[in-house]
């Protein structure tokens, strides 16, 4: 499998702080790439580096073999890259379907310009992500759960080729976790590649092909997810020392 997305020393500074120090990783075409990594690792902005929405210190980002560091987020999200949000922020006011909608409009390539057809694509989207009883509903009525899976149909409504999840089990329960990896899953088996950040190791273990540790704004590990959970670099970052 050829890369579709690489890094090459990729480094962002906040003033004196160095959020993401000189990494370089590679996601392959088809492959779900889990990232893991204390609170405050970087891994977050990592992902807004590569969605655009904020700009590198230094180093470079290739998609699909072409450096995309200086192109704002509008014009990566047209290239094929999606993304999800930690902060789940509906547009007050629309309906399920219609937030979607947006997504189908503004998304890969020149989106769809007609309503009605983008609507008909949101309408499979919610199907898909198991949202479409509630098409109608306000979006902001939406519980937690609920407004997760919609992250995800907003994102997969742009016809991405490369969709970064952020988090997107956090605080879901166990069977709501599973229900989020079968629709991560089949989100690949479309011919998405997917990168995913979660704090659920059980579950990002079972999902991903791969893992990448980010530990103070460093790469750490980046391997199979057998071998990187029992790397003692990643078991001291997690645990401690005392646990290493």
């Amino acid at each position: 499998m050829s890369a579709l997305l690489e890094t090459v020393n990729l480094t962002r500074r906040f003033a004196g702080l160095v959020a993401v120090n000189d990494v370089s990783f590679s996601i392959r075409q088809g492959e779900i790439l889990g990232i893991i990594g204390p609170n405050g690792a970087g891994k977050t902005t990592l992902i807004s580096l590569i969605s655009g929405t904020l700009a590198p210190s230094s180093g470079d980002i290739l998609f699909e073999g072409k450096s995309i560091a200086a192109l704002p987020a509008f014009r990566r999200a047209r290239l094929g890259i999606g993304r999800t949000f930690q902060i789940m922020r509906p547009f007050p006011g629309l309906s399920v379907l219609d937030n979607v909608a947006v997504g189908a409009l503004f998304g890969h390539g020149d989106g769809e310009a007609d309503l009605a057809k983008a609507r008909e694509k949101a309408r499979a989207q919610l199907d898909f992500v198991g949202l479409g009883r509630f098409a109608d509903q306000r979006a902001d009525e939406l519980g937690g759960p609920g407004r997760k899976r919609l992250e995800l149909a907003k994102a997969l409504a742009m016809q991405p080729k490369l969709l970064l999840c952020d988090e997107v089990m956090a605080g879901l329960n166990h069977v709501e976790i599973d229900e989020v990896i079968e629709v991560i899953r089949k989100v690949r088996d479309a011919g998405i590649t997917v990168l995913v950040i979660e704090h659920v190791i059980k579950a990002i273990k079972s999902l991903s092909d791969r893992l990448l540790v980010i530990h103070h704004g460093e790469k750490i590990a980046d391997d199979l997810p057998d071998a990187v959970l029992s790397d003692s670099r990643v078991v001291e970052a997690y645990l401690g020392k005392r646990r290493a």
